[in-house]
């Protein structure tokens, strides 16, 4: 992994912690890293963001993005291999307001590396473990029904898989229109 700012939401409530459960049964490496969150920038869609960028860059381009942006309530999809790989993730909505938030992130002026892989929110099950075949069926059954309310960004500077420094929380305050 290239060194890269990313910007993540985290997954609460009941639906964060059923994941957590989740990540710990399935690939306890991953879930000792961070709380379950779905990648907002710095993976699918849009490739890590400038290493080098200031915060306070960062934060003009970020703030008014969760000015505008309101809270929103969530549901995962049924689980599903990611891209003809091993891993396992919980899918969102590819076109509802987390897209739109992704858009708005991408389109703010920041610098970013090319993606790898189209804008795919979800949060991830497995990523470091390998599962054997009865797992992989085991997570595959799994349901998070729960809804989760996505009401922050998180931006962290990454400098290798396992190290990561926390360099802004915002609150999404925008009002929903209607």
């Amino acid at each position: 992994m290239k060194p890269g700012i990313v910007v993540i939401a985290n997954v609460g409530g009941e639906a964060g912690e059923r994941i957590a459960a989740l990540q710990k049964r399935f690939d306890p490496r991953l879930a000792a890293e961070l709380p379950p969150h779905v990648t907002l920038a710095g993976s699918s869609g849009m490739g890590p963001i400038d290493v080098q960028t200031p915060l306070d860059q960062l934060r003009g381009a970020l703030e008014p993005v969760a000015a505008d942006t309101p809270p929103m309530t969530l549901r995962f999809e049924r689980p599903h291999r990611f891209m003809q790989t091993d891993l396992v993730v919980l899918p969102l909505d590819p076109h509802g307001p987390v897209r739109a938030l992704h858009e708005r992130i991408k389109t703010s002026g920041l610098r970013y590396a090319p993606p790898r892989f189209a804008f795919t929110p979800h949060c991830t099950l497995n990523f470091y473990r390998e599962l054997p075949a009865a797992d992989l069926r085991a997570v595959l059954a799994e349901r998070v029904d729960e809804p989760f309310v996505l009401d922050r960004i998180t931006a962290y500077r990454t400098m290798s898989l396992t190290r990561t420094e926390l360099m802004l929380e915002l609150e999404l305050t925008g009002v929903v229109a209607g």
